[in-house]
């Protein structure tokens, strides 16, 4: 499949009139600055003004390219891959009016004319594809950062939703597929591929069912031993998994037995796209980490909303040795306790966050470090965040820098140097914790 995330070449089938889908996914493999060749093809012909440049739609596809976009009329699409099979590997169907609207038929056309071509298909009834590392953003959807993260989707619209919510999460991604009603590809399929693709890191899968639960299962077992596996699985309650059916065509099947799945092959499944990204963002960071915490904080409640959730979680709050408790002592006013959570008090300052960090990392009782700052107007953000960056520490670190305008400069430093923050202290706990299933 590697053809589909890194091609040379595409051919987009549709309607290029400003506003249509065809023209939006030209736009955007245009504007997105891909460097292989691009053929808008409508049998009309004529030309199409995108971004200033004045481009030439054929009639036809004459000659042979890695990736076809579709997005005509659904009775059209089998008769088209029949006329182009021989000129491209895969299509990426976007056109609707197939099983998922009861148009079984059709869609079985599409694949036996693809079968017979040898043509690979994803869709129909899809929203495209990103190979984010190719600049190919063959989709009508938000263009995103290149980064470590693939997100396979059942759902067009969810997979929209999902890369706007990752580009203010300041999340990057490997490449996006919106596969539909999986006439051929699938979530197994893209799974294996993802899992020895050299430019993912993690990989993000929203479902709502799936059809054979054995490949299914195979596939996200050999994923998860190689990478982080993150699942949003949709259509867990009876009235849910019904609408996922009508949905995508799909069996939603018993939620338990989805469930035990996933926790037998290792994955790592969330119960909403904020905690999605979450994940996404602590394994854009680290690998894993064992389950010691030590907390440190400038603010005493946040100190303790954090180890109310890591307690709960399954974490350990770190028992610090007597030697790291009398180094921090010797340089914290008495007011701070050296205890964990460790509380530098409200005027913590650059310095004094640097030091604590460095020794508590040495401690051989410690595995990972949360770091929460809640700044008074009187210390800048970006001071803190600098003392984050500066210390030297070879242990995974969660920040928790809050909240809103107040430690914004702060968290934009710290994201340029790849350290993601996490808004709340529950939700940096919990970012811990899957760093401790990969164990």
């Amino acid at each position: 499949m590697h053809f589909f995330f890194y091609p040379s070449s595409v051919a987009v089938f549709g309607s290029f009139k400003r506003g249509a889908i065809a023209y939006e996914i030209l736009r955007n493999i245009l504007e997105g600055g891909f460097e292989g060749e691009i053929i808008p093809v409508n049998p009309k012909g004529g030309e199409v003004e995108i971004a200033g440049n004045r481009i030439d739609i054929f009639k036809t596809l004459e000659k042979s390219v890695d990736v076809a976009i579709i997005a005509i009329p659904a009775r059209f699409v089998p008769p088209l891959i029949e006329e182009i099979g021989d000129k491209i590997k895969g299509a990426v169907v976007i056109s609707a009016g197939f099983s998922e609207v009861g148009n079984a038929e059709l869609e079985k056309e599409l694949l036996e004319k693809a079968k017979e071509k040898g043509v690979r298909i994803i869709g129909p009834n899809c929203a495209g594809i990103f190979g984010v590392h190719a600049s190919f953003f063959g989709s009508f959807e938000v263009r995103v950062n290149k980064g470590g993260l693939a997100l396979i989707s059942q759902s067009g619209a969810f997979g929209g939703a999902a890369l706007a919510m990752g580009n203010e999460e300041g999340i990057g991604f490997s490449a996006f597929v919106s596969y539909g009603n999986a006439a051929d590809l699938n979530e197994s399929d893209f799974l294996r591929y993802f899992a020895d693709d050299a430019n993912t890191k993690a990989i993000a899968l929203y479902i709502e069912g799936v059809r054979d639960g054995r490949r299914f299962m195979d596939a996200l077992k050999y994923a998860a031993q190689k990478k982080p596996v993150i699942i949003l699985k949709a259509g867990k309650s009876k009235s849910g998994s019904k609408a996922a059916q009508s949905h995508t065509g799909s069996l939603a099947g018993s939620y338990e037995i989805y469930k035990a799945a996933f926790t037998q092959s290792g994955a790592i499944e969330v119960e909403e796209m904020e905690e999605l990204f979450d994940a996404a963002k602590v394994f854009e960071m680290y690998a894993k980490a064992g389950k010691r915490v030590a907390i440190i904080t400038n603010s005493g409640g946040p100190g303790v909303l954090a180890t109310d959730k890591a307690e709960k979680l399954g974490l350990e709050i770190a028992e610090l040795s007597k030697g790291t408790i009398e180094e921090l002592r010797s340089f914290l006013p008495p007011q701070c306790s050296t205890k964990n959570p460790i509380d530098l008090i409200a005027d913590a300052d650059y310095e004094r966050y640097k030091r604590t960090i460095e020794v508590v990392a040495k401690d051989e009782n410690v595995d990972s470090i949360l770091v929460i700052c809640v700044p008074p107007i009187f210390i800048p953000s970006e001071e803190i965040a600098k003392a984050v960056m500066d210390a030297e520490c070879e242990k995974p670190i969660i920040v928790n820098f809050m909240a809103g305008e107040l430690v914004k400069g702060g968290v934009e430093l710290l994201e340029k140097h790849g350290i993601k923050n996490f808004p709340t202290p529950e939700r940096a706990a919990k970012a811990l914790k899957w760093l401790t299933l990969r164990e």
